[in-house]
């Protein structure tokens, strides 16, 4: 403990010792600096369908906060200040977006288990074969000047979303052209041969507004072997008509990279060079994206019909390094569409009711195939064309029972329709039809003026992935004889239990805290060889808790900690270990404070961040461990002047062989080095 006080003392003295607490007020019209903030309480009481609005912990991210975080080359570090979420940046290339909460991590680091979507488009990708398993988020498309806000939602709560809704829901939406959004060009230089260059254009033609994002970024990884090439390209029009805001964009993504692997603790702590590659045979993938939306929203309040309509090219890539000769090499081609509507009726200051349905067609190829020396064998690990349909309804309203009191209410009914070619074991194709219904119960009560409980019992589910259901046995040619099926496994569901609080305190302090259960009575779990069921349960138990303080305009500060009090297999197969690996404690803090300096305005920003007792298996049999504790500091300084703003970044990992990731293995733990230190520097300028 006494590591982990010393480090959140460390992270908020960086943002705020370095400047007196003079009250100035905020630059007019100034959008790219301010302080970290809450977001309206009168969303929270009254009856709505914002994410703000839900009786759970759910914390906001806006465009501004955006511009105070160092992202460097991962997308995922949008989520670095969100309490009790473990946000992850291997160096690995583009491989999915690490996101971890509220103990799930049946995934790894690539944030399945979470419901995200974009402009109400979903963001997991089911029975993905690209290195990554079922239902990874692929978020690289995406840069920080696309961003409006976030809602990140803890637990099943909300019934607007529906498969991999179990941790719970991240919701981004995207920002408009026009007087809201200034254009502008930036240069960015980092540490690792990092370098991007962006270019933003805002217009507005008569009642049409525009908005054009323009990215490239090249890097060399900080280990041997690694690199990346990305081109990210964003162009959306929007427009208001009647009582409606109707908006059509497009994007394009490319990526090229290569990664270093993982590498052994042991090893390392024996005298490895930790830039090392695993296997001296760097990994390597790449990834194009292509998707082409259209939204209508209501345009004055929450009342109106609202419908999303998308089609997507999605094909990736990814080969990890199996030993000195081989990779394993994972590939996706999907041709992806669907479709959501529904309408929102308003009954007064008392109540709101929401009902709607979405469909979803995701037809393509998913394999694994075996690599020796960079060049294809005829062995595969599986291969299969799919043909996933996914549909459901939903229903969510509120209802303000007394001026203190909002009830919630909300269920989804979801069904999925596959069609499953197996082209390595034909005997295992087959048909899949499953079904399930998840309810949602919540209340908000404002016991005082500043005080508020909520509590809710929510399920969440998970559709069974291709290979759960047609399994595609050892590693072979295709064409071969026998294989299985698991055609009676239900999609997995899981119960939520959340009860919570947030006050606010004179003197600029607010704190929040909740307390949260989830069973799963139904984890797909792994038998025998190619059998999958539906069998025993696992639980998560935690609390986190957030504290923000902002006692003059030009000041604040945070402090949260999460804390996992159970992640575990109930029933584990025999000789494995129970225990979930996500850390047991998350701690992050930090400060910002802005001044006026010479003719422009200042702001810093400190921020840390430390997980602990993460815990992993290793040896035979297994024995259990503690990986090692995780510290990251983050330090930003932004001056604008006129139409220009300046930016220096730093990032410190300072605990040698620093991995924010890692897994046991009988030979011990393997982890992804990242640099002890990293900086950066961006000019942008705003026309």
């Amino acid at each position: 403990m006494p590591l982990l006080t010393r480090a959140v003392l460390l992270g908020c003295a960086a943002g705020g010792s370095a400047f007196a607490a003079a009250d100035l007020p905020a630059p007019a019209g100034e959008t790219q600096v301010v302080e970290i903030r809450a977001s309206k309480d009168d969303e929270r009481s009254a009856a709505g369908t914002s994410a703000r609005a839900l009786p759970g912990t759910v914390t906001t991210i806006t465009a501004e906060d955006l511009a105070t975080l160092n992202l460097g080359r991962d997308i995922s570090n949008i989520f670095r200040r969100v309490p009790g979420v473990v946000a992850n940046n291997i160096d690995q290339g583009d491989t999915g977006n690490g996101f971890r909460m509220r103990g799930f991590a049946t995934q790894g680091t690539h944030g399945a288990d979470t419901a995200i979507s974009i402009d109400g488009v979903p963001q997991n990708i089911p029975s993905s074969q690209g290195g990554a398993g079922h239902g990874p988020a692929f978020l690289e498309w995406m840069t920080a000047d696309m961003i409006d806000a976030i809602d990140v939602v803890k637990g099943p709560v909300s019934a607007l979303y529906g498969d991999q809704n179990r941790a719970g829901s991240v919701i981004i939406t995207t920002r408009e052209g026009g007087a809201a959004t200034p254009s502008s060009a930036a240069l960015t230089l980092e540490s690792h041969g990092g370098r991007r260059g962006s270019l933003t254009l805002s217009s507005e033609y008569g009642n049409v507004r525009s908005l054009l994002v323009a990215d490239r970024y090249r890097s060399d990884g900080f280990r041997h072997g690694g690199g990346n090439d990305r081109e990210n390209l964003f162009w959306k029009l929007s427009t208001t008509i009647g009582d409606g805001i109707y908006s059509l964009r497009a994007s394009y993504y490319r990526s090229d990279y290569a990664g270093a692997g993982y590498l052994s603790l042991p090893a390392m702590q024996a005298g490895l060079d930790p830039h090392s590659v695993q296997y001296n045979l760097p990994g390597f993938g790449d990834a194009h994206r292509t998707s082409l939306v259209f939204n209508r929203a209501p345009a004055r309040g929450q009342a109106g019909w609202f419908a999303t309509l998308y089609a997507e090219d999605f094909e990736r890539s990814r080969a990890i390094t199996t030993s000195t000769t081989q990779h394993t090499f994972g590939y996706d081609e999907r041709t992806i569409g669907g479709a959501r509507a529904g309408n929102t009726w308003v009954i007064g200051e008392s109540a709101v009711l929401t009902v709607g349905a979405d469909t979803r067609k995701d037809r393509g190829d998913a394999l694994r195939r075996q690599y020796h020396l960079r060049q294809p064998t005829a062995n595969y690990v599986n291969n299969q064309h799919l043909d996933l349909l996914a549909y459901g309804a939903f229903v969510q309203g509120q209802y303000r029972v007394l001026p203190t009191l909002k009830l919630h209410a909300g269920a989804r009914y979801d069904r999925f329709d596959y069609e499953i070619a197996n082209r390595k074991l034909p005997a295992a194709s087959t048909a899949y039809r499953g079904s399930v219904v998840t309810p949602k119960y919540g209340a908000i009560w404002t016991v005082l003026p500043d005080l508020e409980l909520f509590a809710n019992v929510a399920q969440g589910l998970r559709s069974p992935a291709a290979e759960q259901i047609s399994s595609s046995g050892s590693l072979g040619p295709l064409g071969a004889k026998s294989g299985r099926i698991n055609p009676d496994i239900d999609p997995s569901k899981v119960r939520s239990h959340d009860a919570g609080f947030n006050a606010r305190v004179a003197g600029g302090w607010r704190i929040s805290g909740a307390l949260y259960a989830i069973e799963n009575d139904d984890e797909i779990v792994n038998s025998a060889p190619d059998v999958f069921v539906s069998s025993g349960r696992t639980t998560r138990r935690g609390l986190e808790m957030d504290v923000r303080y902002q006692p003059t305009s030009t000041f604040s500060a945070y402090l949260s900690y999460g804390r996992i009090l159970r992640a575990r297999l109930d029933n584990p197969a025999p000789g494995a270990g129970a225990l979930l690996s996500v850390p047991a404690h998350t701690w992050k803090a930090g400060a910002q404070h802005r001044s006026a300096a010479g003719a422009g305005k200042l702001a810093v920003n400190g921020d840390v961040y430390v997980s602990a007792r993460n815990p992993y298996y290793t040896g035979t049999p297994p024995v259990q461990r503690d990986m090692p504790t995780f510290v990251r500091y983050d330090l930003k300084a932004t001056y604008d002047i006129g139409k220009f703003q300046g930016a220096l970044s730093a990032t410190l990992q300072p605990h040698q062989f620093a991995s924010d990731i890692a897994y046991g293995t009988a030979a011990g733990l393997v982890v992804s080095t990242v640099p002890r230190a990293q900086g950066g520097a961006s000019l942008r300028y705003f026309f």
